[in-house]
C-alpha cells in the first residue's frame, strides 16, 4: 500500500478515485449519501466572469472528486423530516436536563456558535471529567457514513444515545431521560406532534429522543462555501492562493481520504500509514477502531475527519493537540503520504481549506418546557 500512496502525487483523477477505495480497510462504510431529490442545490451563476483555461481544468478535476453541499437537507435515511420533529430535536439539543446533573446539553460540546465544536482538546463532561477524544463538529455530520472517531455509530440517531449515557459526558440513563421528559406536559405534546399515530403515552421514549435529535442535527449544514460556488462554476470564487492549494491538495493525494461531499467522513485509515506520528498525537491507550472490531489491522485506525469548516474547528486530530491548520496539514502529509511539505505549500493547502467555510445556520435557542414537581432532581456528585 505504501507504494500506492506515494504514487498518488501524480494527481491522476481516475487513479485517485480508485485508490481511495483500494487503500480503505475492509471495514470501510458505504460511500457518500446521495443528495436527496428535493434538497436544494446551489444554482450555477447566471452571469459568470470568464475563467481561464487553467481554472476550468482545475474545476473539472475537482468536480470528479467533490460535491457541493445542498442548500438544505429535508430527508434523513430516505425519510422526509417533519417540522415538528425538527423543532422537538432543537429543544432537546439545547436542554441540559438530558444530563443527570442538568447542566450539560448537546450544545455544551457541540456549540452551534463555534462551528459545532467546543474548541478544546477534549470536552469537559460530568463532574469536570475530560473525555478521551476531541469532539467532532456536528455541522454536516449527516453526510458522514458513520459517527464518532471510531465509527461505532452508523447514524445520528445511534450517535445521539452515546453521550447521554457516557459517564464522562452526560452520565444519564435512558429510563431517567424518559421520566424527565414525561414529567413535562410541554414535552409530551411535542413528542406526540413529532411522532403521530403512536399509542397514547408511548411517543416519549429514548429511541424517539434520539430520532428527534437526529432530525434536528440533519438540518445543521453549512452550504454555499466559496469552494461550493467554485464547483458550480462561479469564476473568482477561489483566489489564486486557494486554487494553488486545491491543486496541491489533489496532486499530493490528500483526496485519497478527503473526497466526496464532506471531504472525508467516509472511510477509515490508520493514523501513521507511512510514518508514525508524534506520540502526543496518538495516545497509546487509544486503540481506535480496534476497540470496536477487535481486528488487529484496525489498531490505531480512525475515521477520516471531514474537512468542511476545518479552519474553524481547532484543535485538530482525535487527541486535540494541534492548534495550527498549517501544522496539521504538514503532519498529515508526512504520516499518511510520506510527503514533506514546505511551509509555502502547506500554507496554500490551508488557504484552500479555508474556502470550505460555509454559511452557518442561524439557530435560535428555544424556550423549553418548565420542570414540574415530578421532574427528577439534578444528580450532582
Amino acid at each position: 500500500m505504501h507504494h500506492l500512496l506515494r504514487g498518488i502525487a501524480l494527481g491522476c483523477v481516475t487513479c485517485l478515485t480508485a485508490l481511495a477505495g483500494a487503500c480503505a480497510p475492509a471495514t470501510d462504510p458505504a460511500g457518500d449519501p446521495a443528495p436527496t431529490a428535493d434538497a436544494n442545490t446551489i444554482p450555477p451563476p447566471s452571469v459568470t466572469a470568464s475563467a481561464d483555461s487553467s481554472e476550468v481544468a482545475l474545476r473539472e478535476r475537482a468536480a470528479a472528486l467533490f460535491k457541493p453541499l445542498p442548500l438544505r437537507q429535508d430527508v434523513v435515511r430516505g425519510e422526509p423530516i417533519s417540522a415538528a420533529r425538527i423543532e422537538l430535536g432543537r429543544m432537546l439539543f439545547f436542554d441540559p436536563r438530558l444530563s443527570s446533573s442538568q447542566v450539560i446539553s448537546c450544545n455544551s460540546c457541540h456549540s452551534l456558535s463555534t462551528a459545532g465544536v467546543d474548541n478544546v482538546p477534549t470536552s469537559v463532561g460530568h463532574g469536570f471529567q475530560r473525555g478521551p477524544r476531541n469532539a467532532p463538529t456536528v455541522f454536516n455530520s449527516v453526510f458522514n457514513a458513520s459517527q464518532f472517531w471510531d465509527g461505532r455509530a452508523q447514524d445520528l440517531a445511534e450517535q445521539a444515545k452515546g453521550p447521554v449515557q457516557a459517564v464522562a459526558e452526560m452520565n444519564n440513563r435512558p429510563e431517567r431521560v424518559v421520566a424527565t421528559l414525561r414529567s413535562m406536559p410541554g414535552y409530551v405534546a411535542a413528542f406526540e406532534a413529532a411522532f403521530p399515530g403512536m399509542a397514547p403515552g408511548s411517543a416519549v421514549s429514548f429511541d424517539n429522543t434520539a430520532r428527534a435529535l437526529e432530525a434536528f442535527e440533519a438540518t445543521l449544514i453549512t452550504p454555499d462555501a466559496p469552494f461550493d460556488r467554485f464547483l458550480v462554476g462561479e469564476a473568482g470564487a477561489l483566489d489564486a492562493r486557494q486554487k494553488r492549494g486545491l491543486d496541491l491538495f489533489i496532486g499530493n493525494g490528500c483526496v485519497a481520504c478527503h473526497a466526496g461531499i464532506n471531504l472525508g467522513g467516509q472511510s477509515f485509515f490508520k493514523f501513521g500509514v507511512i510514518k508514525p506520528p508524534d506520540p502526543r498525537l496518538l495516545p497509546a491507550a487509544d486503540q481506535g477502531r480496534f476497540a470496536i472490531t477487535h481486528v488487529e489491522s484496525d489498531r490505531h485506525v480512525f475515521r477520516t475527519a471531514p474537512l468542511r469548516n476545518v479552519a474553524l474547528t481547532a484543535p485538530y486530530f482525535h487527541a486535540g493537540q494541534v492548534w495550527d491548520l498549517r501544522e496539521a496539514v504538514r503532519i498529515m502529509a508526512m504520516t499518511q503520504l510520506g510527503r514533506d511539505l514546505g511551509p509555502a505549500d502547506a500554507g496554500d493547502i490551508a488557504a484552500f481549506l479555508e474556502s470550505l467555510n460555509g454559511k452557518m445556520p442561524q439557530v435560535a435557542m428555544p424556550p423549553l418546557p418548565a420542570s414540574t414537581a415530578t421532574t427528577p432532581r439534578p444528580l450532582i456528585d
